[in-house]
């Protein structure tokens, strides 16, 4: 401290001048004549001010006038400097300090010894002083100084403490007068407080350490002398000398003379800083078995391995993965990886708001040289603890200054890099790092580390794994799914498929529009039990079964007893295939559901049957929805349980909503909630059905679905009346001249005389087998929409089929011959027969546009 020329005058000024006179009957030493201490600390018997960073008094107690006879209001605002004696130095046990060429921000934050002040008078005394830094409540740094007028003055009021009282407490422990003031301290409470007892005798514990702990132990402390009765409590604070937070376990008990009569109180503090933080560290490693892992994530199960450690072990964390693990490769090494390396920042956090101590951002590369904690840590393959020193980081100075300046600003002083490994796979390091908390990484906190990152390496293997397994299905399933389907003349349609966003994994549900014989169309949804790639490769052959199927023109009960006995045999392949007890033994319990509707444009009615899915909904062209009550059925795959089709009649634009249990199945909403929910959402009918599929969608999936979700809809077109003509003929050959002619006019009547020659050959060949190998009743079809298609059907079940006839055969090349005329031909059966079609491509200007 400097003593200037004149006392500044601009110094805010806070009296606590004593009145003269005290007409409430205490006398200047603060005592009440007539009942005793007019409070309970006597705050007079300790000498208290305030200097502010400038070295100006901004507080002055009554015991600070006692002691050097100046009232507040001569000695608040001016300089300290003032009080010095001439030549008065700073004398501690560490050492000698000249206040003149002192800088106050050089002292610690706690400084005791003994400095010559000028009394009042002009005498000169010798005072011990207790000085302490600390913030205003403006934030600004200011001292706190105490001193005990008991060191220079009369004893305090009240009974002397004796060494048998002093007994009465066990281990490291404090006794105080009836007014808190400090009498004994023990050489273990010296050892705590890192004060001598002779230099705080006569203050109180919250003038030796002035924190809000020490404050609620001393009104216990009175709580004690007040009720007579002892009190336990715990408290952690920190202490000057001490890196770390210090736990006490402290036990109050009041002291008592030999009349009987409360002379004091005695505090017995236990050290369980130890326990404390073996018991934290338990904690941690059960937060962090509850926290890392929630997600299946990479970068999800990083960041929560940083948040975990921070603040309670660390102030910053870093998460970095070697490249290759980061984009989900298979391809990770297993043995050390000497010299540098490259790594990836995947998380971090710090106790710093948008962590202004990071040298690499989250995303970006960097190399770490093989002197880095983090190489050395992936070369010995175990946990590497580091103090960060001048030379550290002189060394990152030639590899990266940017973080070495990083290093300097933010005051680390202490590191810890462990690797992560797992399954025997290196997958990159976490760093722990220390620059708010004074004290240093200690072996524990490295075990403690290494404990938590191999939970947390498993966790990301696992995310690892699982990403890998799921972008595997989601491209299998995306090339087993249709990426767009053609536009049919029977129906308009939209569709959406959402891949599940949980651990389960990418599901099995699949969807499809096949175009049928007659221009009639099926439309199918199924959903594959089970998730990843297993379900994935069970929907891509079940996808193929119902296209096979469908082109063999299987009514929609039938088409699902086939697709049941192909399930039983892939749940039998897959059973067959797996040693007992395996990991793959699941597999085997393969099963499906599946919708399955044709829609014929002609006669307006759709045919359905249903395996365990749900039921669609249907949407008139007034806006009114319903849920067609088609029976149930068993799922696929239990085998021996019949299907039974419906067959309804559709007005024209009407919508059938095709979905998967996924779209209505939430743990938010019950089922009849989320079907309700439907209704509303589709209600809509002329709206357009792409905008249809998203307004469904927002309204039962607000977020990611929990399972995949396949949603179909398709709008019905009727075809007119002009575009059907129909002839029943005879069972005689004569007729056959006749339906040539009948086919004839009208392809006239239709434009298109360009295809009169072909199809009267078709219909020849057709209606002439139809007569000769068949029964009656014999029906012929023609129907003009984007191609041209004949059918003959009649009373039989005999399914034709092609044969190559010998060069002198009279027959057998009917079939053969339109098969080579056309584009495609086939053939259905039906209740009361078969029918067989032939279908002829149409020039784009002849061609019927629905």
């Amino acid at each position: 401290m400097r003593r200037p020329d004149s006392a500044r005058d601009d110094q805010p000024v806070r009296s606590n001048d004593p009145p003269e006179t005290d007409l409430h009957g205490t006398d200047p030493t603060g005592t009440d004549l007539h009942n005793g201490p007019a409070d309970p600390f006597d705050e007079a018997a300790t000498a208290r001010a305030v200097i502010d960073a400038r070295g100006t008094v901004t507080e002055w107690s009554e015991g600070a006038h006692r002691l050097l006879g100046h009232r507040p209001s001569e000695i608040v605002g001016r300089s300290a400097a003032t009080l010095l004696a001439d030549g008065a130095t700073l004398r501690s046990r560490t050492g000698t300090l000249d206040p003149a060429a002192l800088d106050p921000a050089a002292l610690p934050d706690r400084w005791n010894g003994t400095v010559t002040l000028l009394h009042r008078s002009g005498d000169r005394l010798d005072i011990g002083l207790l000085a302490h830094r600390r913030k205003s409540d403006a934030g600004a740094t200011e001292w706190f100084v105490v001193s005990p007028l008991s060191r220079t003055g009369p004893q305090l009021d009240g009974p002397q403490l004796t060494e048998v009282e002093f007994m009465q407490s066990p281990c490291a422990m404090a006794v105080c007068d009836t007014r808190l003031r400090l009498r004994h301290v023990s050489g273990d409470m010296e050892r705590l407080l890192g004060l001598a007892g002779d230099d705080i005798r006569g203050l109180r514990l919250s003038e030796v350490v002035p924190t809000q702990e020490i404050d609620n132990i001393e009104q216990h402390m009175l709580r004690v002398l007040e009720s007579g009765e002892p009190q336990h409590i715990e408290s952690t604070l920190r202490l000057p000398g001490h890196d770390g937070e210090l736990a006490w376990a402290i036990s109050i008990a009041p002291l008592r003379d030999g009349d009987g009569r409360k002379s004091g109180v005695v505090a017995a503090v236990h050290d369980r800083t130890r326990q404390n933080r073996a018991q934290q560290r338990l904690l941690l490693v059960n937060e962090a078995s509850t926290r890392i892992g929630s997600a299946l994530d990479v970068v999800s199960t990083a960041q929560e391995l940083a948040d975990v450690a921070v603040p309670v072990l660390a102030d910053f964390v870093t998460v970095d993965l070697l490249p290759e693990v980061s984009v989900g490769s298979s391809e990770t090494p297993a043995g050390p990886l000497p010299g540098q390396v490259r790594l990836r920042r995947v998380a971090l956090r710090s106790v710093l708001e948008g962590a202004p101590e990071a040298a690499v951002e989250v995303g970006d590369t960097s190399f770490y040289p093989d002197s880095s904690p983090a190489a050395e840590s992936l070369l010995t393959q175990r946990g590497v603890m580091k103090r960060v020193t001048d030379a550290s980081v002189a060394l990152w100075e030639i590899t990266d200054p940017g973080r070495a300046a990083k290093l300097r600003a933010f005051k680390f002083h202490s590191n810890m890099a462990v690797p992560l490994r797992a399954r025997g796979a290196i997958l990159g390091v976490a760093t722990f790092s220390r620059h708010r908390s004074p004290a240093p990484f200690e072996l524990d906190d490295l075990l403690l580390a290494e404990e938590i990152t191999a939970r947390a390496a498993v966790c990301i293997d696992n995310a690892r794994r699982y990403t890998r397994e799921r972008e595997t299905a989601l491209a299998l399933q995306r090339s087993l799914l249709p990426r767009a389907l053609p536009e049919h003349a029977a129906v308009e349609f939209a569709f959406r498929y959402l891949p599940a966003d949980t651990g389960a994994g990418v599901g099995g549900d699949w969807f499809d529009v096949i175009p049928l014989s007659s221009s009639r169309v099926a439309l199918v949804v199924g959903d594959v039990v089970g998730h990843g790639v297993q379900a994935s490769a069970t929907m891509g052959r079940l996808r193929t079964a119902v296209r096979t199927l469908a082109d063999v023109d299987l009514p929609p009960d039938e088409l699902l007893t086939h697709l049941d006995d192909l399930v039983n045999h892939l749940a039998a392949e897959a059973a067959g295939g797996q040693s007992p007890g395996s990991a793959t033994e699941a597999a085997g319990d393969v099963g499906a559901t599946c919708l399955y509707a044709v829609y014929d444009p002609v006669s307006r009615r759709c045919s359905l049957a249903r395996a365990g899915h749900p039921q669609p909904a249907m949407v008139t062209p007034d806006g009114t929805v319903a849920f067609l009550d088609l029976p149930a059925g068993p799922p696929l795959g239990l085998g021996n349980l019949p299907f039974e089709s419906v067959e309804v009649e559709l007005r024209e634009g009407s919508v059938l909503a095709l979905f998967t249990n996924g779209l209505v199945e939430s743990r938010e909403r019950g089922i009849d909630e989320s079907f309700a929910a439907l209704r509303t959402a589709l209600a809509h009918p002329a709206a357009p059905l792409e905008d249809t599929c998203d307004n469904v969608l927002n309204a039962l999936l607000p977020g990611r679905p929990a399972d995949d979700v396949a949603l179909l809809l398709a709008r019905t077109r009727a075809m007119d009346a002009s575009q059907v003509a129909t002839w029943e003929l005879d069972c005689d050959p004569a007729g056959v001249a006749q339906a040539r002619r009948d086919v004839a006019e009208q392809l006239a009547a239709w434009g298109l005389e360009d295809a009169v020659f072909t199809t009267e050959l078709v219909v020849s060949e057709l209606v002439t087998n139809a007569i000769r190998y068949a029964q009656a009743p014999i029906q012929l079809r023609l129907i003009h929409d984007r191609s041209l298609i004949c059918e003959v059907s009649d009373g039989s079940n005999t399914a034709p089929h092609l044969r190559r006839a010998r060069v002198f055969d009279e027959g057998g090349r009917g079939l053969l011959l339109v098969a080579q005329l056309t584009r495609s031909w086939g053939t259905r059966q039906g209740t009361g027969g078969k029918t067989i079609w032939a279908e002829q491509a149409l020039p784009v200007a002849d061609a019927f546009d629905l």
